[in-house]
């Protein structure tokens, strides 16, 4: 929570106006008319049946592969998800690689596993796969086991980088050749805001074989229902589904995937995503604009064609400690680069969470004091 008077650019999340709360009250509604009382019971291992068959139809229009209910699994969000792989698939002290600058929240959840992170080398295009390669025979060569890489292609946190068809082939056939597992994050992928969807995923492009792709449904409707989705091959998906967790209590978020899955039956979904993206990109566009206008030439703002974040690359004069306690000085708080692991001096800005006019104030206030040399 932030003090009083002071706007948060920290948090990547929607503002409350963009959250769909009747909406989705309906679809709670909807499914407990359809489903009765076994809408509040455990729910199948895997998940619920017509929440993954919906979320197969609504991949399949956006990927190249057809999806089908056995490549899904139900999660209760990203973080989870992450945390059961990093359980399932490596032991403590493996190596997984990494993004150089990477969600920050991962990292946390790979290292409470006793998990080493080694970045791979990136340029403007993302992950270097012949660097991937490299890193992967050192490790191996040190004794040591690789777990799997973790990658965001699209509209990655926190650069908003969109990784470009070419790369992720690239990237698929080198992690092929050293039998790497690819987990990619694709939690930004519905967000995309300049009417251009994005590239076929990682998984879509190697046919399942050696990728499991993540989802969410935090970040397009809200955080609090802590559903989303883990794709991959059927055998791999139905491994999951079979450890003792699964057992104990079904698959997580079984009611709201059941709403959920009334939102995309009835079209709902689309509907909503379709008035969000001009929303959260007038938003963007409320913060971005009017740094680029008003920064000196020597600041860097990456092209945002989606996701919730800007990202600026700061100048050698100044120090990233500086330009955060220097927004706080106009009551605007930012995340350092470093927080992500990057080795050059940067701020994260979030877009989503406030409205257009305290988004455009917020600017003019950080230009005004980061413009300020020496």
């Amino acid at each position: 929570m932030a003090p009083i008077g002071f706007l948060d650019l920290g948090p990547g999340y929607l503002d409350p106006e963009l959250v769909p709360t009747d909406t989705i009250g309906r679809a709670y509604s909807a499914a407990l008319a359809r489903y009765g009382d076994t809408a509040l019971a455990y729910g199948h291992n895997q998940g619920a049946l017509p929440y993954r068959a919906a979320l197969a139809r609504h991949l399949t229009r956006t990927d190249a592969e057809p999806w089908t209910p056995a490549h899904l699994l139900t999660t209760s969000g990203t973080s989870q998800a992450l945390d059961t792989l990093a359980s399932a698939f490596s032991r403590p002290g493996d190596v997984v690689l990494t993004e150089a600058t990477t969600y920050d929240l991962a990292l946390n959840i790979f290292r409470d596993r006793g998990l080493t992170v080694s970045p791979v080398t990136c340029d403007a295009d993302g992950p270097d796969p012949d660097a991937m390669e490299r890193t992967v025979e050192l490790v191996r060569a040190s004794g040591r086991r690789v777990a799997f890489a973790y990658l965001i292609p699209t509209f990655h946190n926190p650069t908003a980088r969109l990784i470009p068809t070419a790369r992720r082939i690239d990237l698929v056939v080198a992690a092929r050749r050293q039998n790497l597992l690819i987990v990619e994050d694709d939690a930004y992928a519905d967000l995309f805001l300049d009417g251009t969807e994005a590239p076929p995923s990682l998984t879509a492009l190697a046919t399942w074989d050696g990728v499991l792709r993540l989802g969410t449904f935090s970040k397009t409707l809200a955080p609090g229902l802590r559903l989303g989705w883990l794709g991959g091959s059927p055998v791999l998906c139905r491994r999951l589904a079979d450890r003792g967790v699964a057992h104990s209590g079904g698959s997580p978020s079984h009611l709201t995937a059941l709403a959920v899955a009334e939102l995309m039956q009835d079209g709902g979904y689309v509907e909503h995503l379709e008035r969000l993206r001009p929303r959260l990109a007038h938003r963007r566009d409320a913060l971005s604009a009017p740094l680029r206008e008003r920064l000196r030439h020597d600041f860097t703002l990456r092209p945002v064609q989606g996701g919730m974040f800007t990202w600026v690359e700061l100048p050698p004069w100044l120090l990233e400690q500086e330009a955060v306690a220097r927004a706080s000085a106009v009551s605007v708080l930012v995340q350092p680069g470093s927080r992500f692991g990057s080795r050059e001096p940067a701020v994260r800005l979030a877009h989503c969470a406030h409205p257009p006019t305290r988004l455009r104030s917020a600017a003019a206030g950080l230009a005004g004091v980061w413009n300020q040399k020496g």
